[in-house]
This record gives C-alpha cells, structure tokens and sequence, in this order.
C-alpha cells in the first residue's frame, strides 16, 4: 500500500466508543405544552440520576465579524421559557451580546445520553438584579470578579495575585458591594431541541419551535 492510501488518523481517537450507556427512553407520547417545562423535568431526572455539574451549560455567541464563540458557564435559574446565566458586561461574552443579543445554549448529559439544545434572545436584567446575583457568589469569586478586565491580557501570575489581594480586602471592607458592570442575563428562548442518545444511533429528537402566534410547536425530527 502506497504511503498516501495508508490510514494517517490519529492514532489517539482510534477505536474511541462513544454512546455505550443503557439509555432510557425518551417517552414522548405525552410531552409538555412548553419546553421550559420538559426541560425541568429532565433536569429534575438529571439531580435523581446524579449527573455531575448538571448545571453546567455552553453558551455559543457571536462577534461583530459573525464569527462564533463558545465557553462553559453555570445556569443559574429557569423561569418559564426564560434561561439565566450571569457574567461581566465587558467580558468578550458581554460584549458580543450587547453587539447582537442572539445566542444559544447546550446542555450534554452524557451518563444520560442526552442533550439540550436552546436558543433565543440574551437580555441583561439590569445592576439591581446584577448586584444581588454577585453577592450570592462565594466570597473568592466576587474577589476575582471585582478585579474586572476579563479576556484581558495578564502579564504575570504575580500581578494577578496583587490585585486579587487588593479586591479581597476592599470587599472585607464593604462586604455589600458589587462588580458594577456584574448582571444577571436572561435567554429569552424561542427554539428548543431535546435529544435522547441510542447506541445505535437511533437517536430519539423532539424540536419546539415558538410560532409567530407566540405558540409552540412541537415535532418530531430525523435522528
């Protein structure tokens, strides 16, 4: 066999298995009017199963080229169809959002085989609840958000220390205060996708879609 027909992947992700577990499956003859409310369910589901850091959710957004982006952060409450999650307003996430407020969020609970796919609209909620959201954070990571310049360049390990000394004692100080550009966001969602694994790649996917009536709309979608 000549060297350009000989395999050339990866040795690292040959032979890798994905999708093995004993998946329940997705019952979806009685489904919920909205999916706020499956989503809870599954949440719920996802707590009694003991998923680890079920909160944990990757919010995609994009820059001024159109360009996408995507990090890890934590959930922090669901009020009907509405997702929140908090961070600085001059963080490369914040700005994207100021930029175009259009965003999407994705669960993947892999010891359940499922994945939550949401999408909508971003919208800060402004300083009150912005400042209320940060003093609920353990105390190290208001130090740490109190320094600001997110996504900025850092010299040095040892500048980051200096300063983080400096916000621990200013907040020792005024044990009330809050990162002034600190909110807490709302993903206001009008599209959702529930998808339940199968090891055979039959994979169970239910879609809602929010109509121009302000409906949902719920169907069934191709694995």
């Amino acid at each position: 066999m000549s060297d350009s027909k000989k395999d050339n992947r990866n040795p690292l992700f040959r032979g890798l298995k994905s999708l093995t577990g004993n998946f329940t499956p997705f019952e979806i003859d009685h489904l919920p009017e909205k999916p706020g409310e499956l989503f809870i369910r599954w949440f719920e589901q996802a707590l009694q199963e003991r998923v680890p850091e079920p909160h944990a959710v990757t919010l995609s957004t994009v820059d001024h080229e159109g360009r996408p982006d995507a990090r890890m952060l934590i959930l922090k409450d669901v009020h009907g169809e509405s997702f929140y999650f908090a961070s600085s307003m001059e963080s490369r996430k914040g700005l994207q959002l100021e930029q175009n407020p259009y965003a999407a969020i994705t669960f993947y609970w892999h010891t359940l085989g499922r994945q939550i796919r949401l999408r909508g609209t971003a919208t800060e909620t402004g300083s009150i609840e912005g400042a209320e959201d940060f003093r609920r954070r353990p105390a190290e990571a208001r130090a740490v958000a109190m320094i600001g310049r997110q996504s900025k360049v850092l010299e040095s390990q040892q500048e980051l220390e200096h300063v983080l000394d400096e916000q621990r004692q200013y907040l020792q100080e005024h044990p009330d205060a809050a990162a002034p550009l600190w909110r807490l966001y709302a993903l206001k969602i009008d599209e959702a996708e529930f998808w339940q694994a199968d090891s055979g790649r039959k994979h169970t996917r239910v879609q809602y879609r929010l109509n121009k009536d302000g409906r949902w709309e719920q169907q069934l979608l191709y694995p």
